[in-house]
């Protein structure tokens, strides 16, 4: 921690690692960007971002990050996933198939809505995150076509579950970082710590 904030990693070698800081820092932690295997150490979570999971695949077997993402999981420090980043954390990915590191038991779907110009928002209502709605931002985002059974739905649009956990791995297919609203990043990462307020600590 520092100055009792928590510390949370940013995975930056592509994507919108910028807005994710700016989020983090309205939910109370600490960002911090990282770009080798070694700034993995000293974090209390971990932010896989949004940007292109082929890039970032590339990025991730030129070193052993496969195994020291596995190990971070391990250490039930949160890890959180968004759009690309969701669909690096999933056990199967389709449309089409590509390698990820299986650490949440989904079937996710590429660009799932379509292109670019098939970007969209939407609202939602999350008992987790209280009363007012979340707007959610899609943009070439994945579907997730189906969860295990030990994979717990946070929130769901348009028939298919947009936020979800297993654990202290998650995983949303929009991207909370690009509103001013930071209550995802404070219920992953902020005093709950990955913990729904009705749930026993």
């Amino acid at each position: 921690m520092t100055n009792g904030r928590r510390r949370v990693g940013i995975l930056s070698f592509q994507g919108d690692f910028a807005a994710h800081a700016r989020a983090l820092r309205r939910a109370g932690a600490e960002p911090s960007f990282v770009r080798r295997i070694d700034d993995l150490a000293h974090l209390d979570g971990l932010i896989l971002p949004g940007g292109e999971s082929t890039t970032m695949l590339r990025f991730l077997q030129a070193e052993p990050w496969f195994d020291a993402l596995r190990e971070f999981a391990a250490s039930e420090r949160p890890l959180f996933g968004t759009c690309a980043g969701a669909i690096l954390l999933a056990q199967s990915v389709i449309h089409p198939a590509q390698t990820s590191l299986g650490l949440l038991d989904m079937t996710i779907r590429r660009n799932g809505y379509g292109r670019q110009l098939d970007s969209f928002t939407d609202t939602a209502c999350i008992t987790a995150l209280g009363e007012a709605p979340l707007e959610l931002v899609f943009i070439r985002a994945p579907i997730i076509e189906s969860v295990g059974t030990e994979v717990e739905v946070l929130a769901e649009c348009g028939g298919y579950p947009v936020w979800v956990r297993q654990g202290r791995v998650f995983a949303a297919t929009f991207h909370p970082e690009m509103t001013d609203d930071a209550r995802v990043h404070q219920f992953v990462f902020g005093s709950g710590f990955g913990r729904d307020v009705n749930r026993s600590a």
